[in-house]
């Protein structure tokens, strides 16, 4: 499989570097999170003579013997090079029992710079606090962006590009498959293992229809409104017995393994959050269309989907705008910095461009709004508004 190096979260995990923190490589499943920290060795090995690298992949059979967290301390300790700047890198670290007491004994002698990655279910933010007694950074890997595709395939001149990332997704595993059936299959795989498995084990799930059932349900209706409640009402309607407490703790779950995000409603104009309803997307739109096909598709939902991704990814916190009965699709923040956006999949329709228009002009203050769409076209301004297409949108790091 070819490798392309993964600039943006390679600068984020160097600005942490020889920091006391514990750094975790958080993402959803099969995201890149081993092949970052190899990055990042790489990166150590090239530019620090004097340092030392100790390595415990628990991918590999060698490292079986470490699972017992006591013989994991041992050999780390025995690895130690005194006068060397030392560098402790560990991949799956939860498959070694009470991991915690072994990083936590090591962090508590300052002798390494810690770096772990971790099956997502098991690698909480809410865990942590709890697992390590010292301060943990995370560095939140995502499946591959779009300007990542682009440098993956070297396409960037080539109009089919983006219609290529909207059926294969982000998702770097499926491109070894020339067979669009067998991408599909790697990543319904990927999809049906993180909920089979991660979240069932981790939470010992007694109904996994029912997580099934929400995880299709959620994955149907990405960029929609919705609530556990209504989700309850569907799935009761469907003689699935259940409520609103159990569906809302497993969307919890689903959110906690990084394959869907929940996005909370803002009032803009009395500057509070809502609580009644919430917008959910998908890690990587790949796993929608792996799942549910191309029929029918809403390009427009799937293009929110993209955009909402990215905006994380670039450190945005991002909320779906209400502005009395008019629905911004995102508010982005980021430090003092503010940005309205408007997604569409199309805005030849003079109707379609007025209405999205319309919602961004009814904001009265000067922050910048903008309106991303397939236009096929430069960017350009419509009464004040930018319009900008997806895919240049998507593929630009100015934006």
């Amino acid at each position: 499989m070819k490798l392309i190096e993964r600039k943006y979260y390679l600068r984020k995990i160097l600005a942490l570097k020889n920091t006391p923190d514990i750094k975790v490589i958080t993402g959803v499943r099969r995201c890149g999170k081993s092949k970052l920290l190899l990055s990042l060795i790489d990166h150590i090995k090239q530019n620090e003579s004097n340092s030392n690298i100790v390595l415990v992949d628990f991918h590999n059979i060698e490292f079986d013997s470490l699972k017992d967290y006591k013989k994991l301390n041992e050999y780390i300790l025995k690895n130690y090079q005194k006068d060397q700047t030392n560098y402790l890198m560990i991949d799956e670290v939860q498959l070694c029992k009470n991991f915690e007491l072994t990083i936590n004994s090591i962090h508590n002698s300052e002798k390494f710079d810690i770096y772990i990655t971790g099956s997502n279910a098991f690698l909480l933010s809410s865990d942590l606090a709890t697992l390590f007694t010292g301060r943990t950074m995370h560095v939140e890997v995502f499946p591959f962006s779009f300007d990542e595709f682009l440098l993956y395939f070297d396409e960037l001149e080539k109009k089919s590009s983006f219609d290529a990332y909207f059926g294969k997704g982000g998702m770097a595993g499926t491109y070894v498959y020339e067979n669009e059936e067998n991408s599909k299959k790697y990543l319904q795989q990927v999809y049906n293992t993180i909920i089979t498995r991660d979240l069932v084990e981790k939470y010992n799930i007694q109904d996994k229809l029912t997580l099934l059932n929400i995880a299709d349900y959620l994955m149907d209706n990405i960029s929609n409104l919705t609530s556990p409640n209504k989700i309850t009402e569907l799935l009761n309607k469907k003689k699935s017995t259940t409520n609103h407490v159990t569906v809302g703790n497993y969307i919890n779950y689903l959110c906690n393994s990084f394959l869907f995000y929940k996005v909370k409603r803002y009032d803009i104009r009395g500057k509070k959050y809502l609580e009644t309803t919430e917008k959910y997307y998908l890690v990587d739109h790949g796993f929608r269309i792996a799942n549910l096909g191309k029929r029918n598709i809403d390009y427009g939902r799937v293009y929110e989907n993209m955009v909402a991704i990215s905006l994380l990814k670039r450190g945005y916190d991002i909320y779906v705008g209400k502005l009395y009965e008019k629905e911004i699709d995102f508010v982005a923040i980021k430090s003092d910095e503010k940005i309205y956006i408007q997604v569409s999949s199309f805005i030849e329709d003079e109707k379609v461009l007025k209405r999205e228009v319309e919602s961004l002009l009814s904001i009265r203050d000067a922050h910048p709004k903008i309106i991303i769409a397939r236009t096929r076209q430069d960017e350009y301004t419509y009464e004040g508004i930018k319009i900008i297409d997806v895919a240049k949108w998507l593929s630009n790091n100015k934006y």
